[in-house]
């Protein structure tokens, strides 16, 4: 069955003038399953439109009222997280499970967004000089759009427009073209949930969309999270246009395994982290820096556990990893285990040949990898490769680890295993990078505080959801207040001397 998928602007679906569209691929079959509306400039003007409009009203409406919203629309999210679930396995091709737990950890986000009355509490100083008060009050900015990737259709989204809405923007959300459907899903859900007409609105679109949104001078701040190339052009874009951004960049985990570490443990955090999602997160590890002493024995439990994990379609119980969103990705991943053989790694693993459950042979599939030896100067270390290949390189103590880690361009998370709760605490203090993890593979913070990398990894100032994220969609206004008191009216006259305190 072919399916359409169009925008969401002003409440309802929006087909718009433009006649470009895309295709939406079921990954595990290689077969297009429908197609997708790509907007040009005027579709992007007619959703900022839309949420320039509505701007005044939701922003003027009170913190209860909001509260209510958000509460309908978490509770109808939850209600709906299995149908979400299975729309991101169709088109992403990631197992029902791993599906889900994306849905809820983007519930989490919209929990943290429920308590908006107390995260916009500004401050308050009576008396600051005689009389007069003092106090800062939060609002917030207007029309703001966050652009996400394909790996993450309803979690990363949810990073953003939970906390946007709440503090009283309009949002225009632009999602990978590749895996459409969840966004408009989550927008049904939100008219459902009583959001006034136009506060939440979607464009599908490829790079024509993401620069109309970056250059549309109606738009107040950028959200973004992608790979690193495409955030510094976000960034770049956004801010020579005036905007406030965020922009997420791409990876490089490292998982540091010190000697004394619990193997099984670690060998379990190898697998689970670097082919999780076929390896398509920001958050995967893709690079194993152990200590050589233990390096055999981590790579045999490795492989061990490799040899049992079970490669097939999203919507097969069985499976545990599912293909790649496209065949092109596919070929781009699969030419690092050439290139890195060519350039002096030993092909521990091979995923093209891992066995595929019942899979269809046009499917975008390339099972769990590992290269082995691996050298700082190689692609294989250097790219982010955003594919289930792990980089196994061999160091020969914690210096060298903490220094092949600080090394690298990019700082989203890293890990280390280790027993040693010394070792632990010098390494989450000299390690340079935004997020870090003691014996926890993908240290992806909870909902209440912020996520995001350093370096390469992060262009703008400001992570995304938890406080920082309130932060980013909001803007301080100071007050200075003097209200006279009829019996104790001061003695007036003109002053122009610099006013002090007193």
């Amino acid at each position: 069955m072919s399916k359409h998928v169009t925008h969401w602007i002003g409440g309802a679906a929006h087909e718009g003038p433009s006649q470009h569209r895309g295709d939406i691929y079921n990954p595990a079959s290689g077969q297009v399953t429908g197609t997708v509306d790509l907007a040009g400039p005027k579709e992007v003007d007619a959703a900022v439109t839309a949420a320039r409009e509505a701007f005044p009203g939701w922003r003027d409406t009170s913190l209860s009222k909001r509260v209510q919203i958000l509460f309908r629309f978490r509770e109808l999210l939850n209600g709906n997280k299995e149908r979400l679930a299975e729309l991101i396995s169709a088109e992403h091709g990631k197992v029902f499970s791993d599906a889900l737990g994306e849905v809820s950890r983007g519930l989490d986000v919209v929990d943290f967004a429920c308590g908006i009355p107390h995260l916009l509490k500004g401050g308050y100083s009576e008396n600051v000089s005689t009389g007069v008060d003092s106090y800062s009050i939060m609002q917030p900015l207007g029309v703001v759009t966050g652009i996400t990737p394909f790996n993450f259709p309803a979690m990363v989204p949810m990073w953003m427009f939970p906390v946007a809405v709440a503090c009283g923007n309009a949002f225009v959300l632009k999602p990978s073209e590749k895996d459409p459907s969840a966004a408009v899903v989550m927008a049904e859900l939100w008219a459902e949930a009583g959001l006034p007409d136009g506060v939440f609105n979607v464009v599908h679109g490829d790079r024509a969309a993401v620069d109309a949104l970056l250059e549309h001078p109606d738009v107040a701040a950028v959200s973004f999270v992608g790979s690193t190339p495409i955030a510094r052009h976000v960034y770049r874009t956004a801010a020579e246009h005036g905007k406030r951004v965020q922009a997420l960049g791409g990876a490089k985990n490292h998982m540091v395994v010190l000697p004394d570490a619990d193997l099984d443990l670690a060998a379990d955090a190898a697998v689970s982290a670097g082919f999780g999602s076929a390896g398509e997160r920001c958050m995967a590890i893709s690079a194993v820096a152990v200590v050589d002493s233990v390096a055999d024995e981590l790579l045999e439990r490795i492989r061990e556990r490799v040899a049992r994990l079970r490669v097939g379609p999203g919507d097969d119980d069985r499976s545990e990893m599912g293909p790649l969103v496209t065949r092109e990705h596919r070929d781009k991943v699969a030419s690092y285990l050439e290139s890195g053989v060519r350039e002096g790694a030993t092909l521990a693993i091979d995923g093209r040949m891992h066995p595929v459950l019942g899979g269809d042979p046009d499917g975008f599939w390339l099972g769990p990898s590992l290269l082995d030896h691996v050298g700082p100067e190689m692609s294989c270390y250097r790219d982010e490769i955003f594919g289930p290949v792990l980089s196994m390189v061999r160091v020969g103590d914690y210096d060298e680890a903490v220094k092949l880690v600080n090394d690298s361009p990019y700082g989203n998370g890293t890990a280390v295993f280790t027993n040693d709760g010394g070792a632990a605490r010098r390494f989450q203090h000299e390690i340079e990078v935004g997020m870090v993890g003691i014996n926890v593979p993908i240290p992806v913070p909870m909902a209440y505080y912020s996520f995001g990398g350093w370096k390469q990894s992060l262009f703008g100032d400001s992570h995304a959801h938890g406080t920082e994220g309130v932060h980013f969609y909001t803007r301080t206004k100071a007050v200075t207040a003097r209200w006279t008191d009829p019996s104790r009216r001061p003695e007036g006259g003109v002053d122009l001397g610099f006013p002090t305190n007193g």
